[in-house]
């Protein structure tokens, strides 16, 4: 089944080359618009990404990996191609800041080692980094900045969607900073601060509990310094929680939530990944949730807003795919062994 989904992946792909049968260049993939993406581009780039094949797979699922990604190369030239016309090419500071947000969570010598676990330099990166970002900024230009949402739109959705926003039972808006004293947690902050045992665990979340006594902003002390994967980058966010979780978890947790007001932070906890304080921001009683709620409104427009987005941006690759000169020499040579090997 594999080999027959790898065969039509490479038919698909060959269907798009021109209609006259071109000489493959020496070491070229593929051409958008004169511009040559080499075999050496498209290996190295196959040697970063991370879903390789297991052990023991066939050539053809290999290749078919490949084809895939060389078609994302090529969509990916077209809209440089684009932006480059347009005067949108990210500039170094663009890229430099991004760079900077990647390695604040790291050690100098951790993030080397991840970029060398991808087979990429930091010039590597830069680059990728340069094209995402250009890319990303002919979409908002072309696309997403002409977008709008109307009254009529999210009053359409409510209406449609009406159950979605009947709450079941209550539920809190919760952030939270974690210190964990296990050494090998996996964590990520700003300030690539970690505890490696208890006694610097107890010692950092009584300085973060004394800050925040301080009047220091929460969300700011929870991307610094909270160790926990999934809240750390968001400020410490960890989104609504119904309250039933809370008792799955731990009814002393529970009884401490639920005796805090919105707003209010909890003294440090002992739990058993580590020590952790907890906000609450809001509370939410069960049931029917009005269009007039501002956070029904923001949830609405945001999910309009995504589905619009997602749908022009495919539609102008699309066709700014249909007016670019593509000639995918790779899946020619496909369909050429296919043609021999019979």
């Amino acid at each position: 089944m594999i080999r027959h989904l790898a065969f039509f992946a490479a038919v698909l792909a060959a269907l798009t080359v021109s209609a006259c049968k071109h000489a493959v260049p020496a070491g070229v993939a593929a051409e958008v618009n004169g511009h040559a993406i080499t075999i050496a581009e498209l290996e190295k780039i196959y040697s970063t990404q991370s879903q390789h094949p297991p052990e023991g797979a066939s050539s053809d699922v290999f290749t078919s990996q490949k084809l895939d990604l060389l078609t994302s190369m090529i969509t990916s030239e077209i809209m440089w191609q684009r932006a480059e016309k347009a005067g949108l090419i990210a500039v170094d500071a663009d890229v430099e800041t991004e760079l900077n947000k990647m390695k604040a969570p790291f050690t100098k010598e951790e993030f080397e080692k991840k970029l060398a676990d991808k087979h990429m330099t930091v010039e590597d990166l830069k680059a990728q980094l340069r094209r995402d970002l250009t890319v990303n900024k002919l979409i908002n230009k072309e696309i997403t900045s002409h977008i709008s949402i109307s009254d009529a739109d999210v009053a359409g959705y409510y209406n449609a969607n009406k159950a979605m926003f009947n709450l079941p039972e209550p539920r809190i808006h919760m952030a939270q900073i974690l210190v964990s004293p296990d050494p090998n947690a996996e964590f990520r902050n700003l300030k690539n601060s970690k505890a490696k045992n208890d006694t610097e665990a107890k010692a950092k979340i009584a300085n973060i509990e004394m800050q925040l006594r301080q009047g220091q902003d929460f969300n700011a002390l929870a991307a610094n310094y909270s160790e926990d994967v999934s809240s750390a980058p968001n400020g410490g966010d960890m989104g609504f929680l119904p309250e039933s979780t809370l008792e799955k978890v731990s009814p002393d947790l529970r009884k401490v939530v639920m005796a805090l007001q919105p707003g209010a932070i909890s003294p440090v906890m002992r739990m058993p990944d580590g020590y952790r304080i907890l906000k609450v921001i809001s509370k939410e009683p069960a049931g029917q949730r009005d269009l007039n709620d501002p956070r029904v409104q923001q949830q609405i427009r945001e999910e309009l807003m995504n589905e619009k987005d997602s749908l022009l941006k495919a539609a102008y690759i699309e066709v700014a795919r249909n007016g670019a000169t593509i000639h995918n020499y790779f899946a020619q040579s496909i369909i050429d062994n296919a043609a021999k090997n019979k």
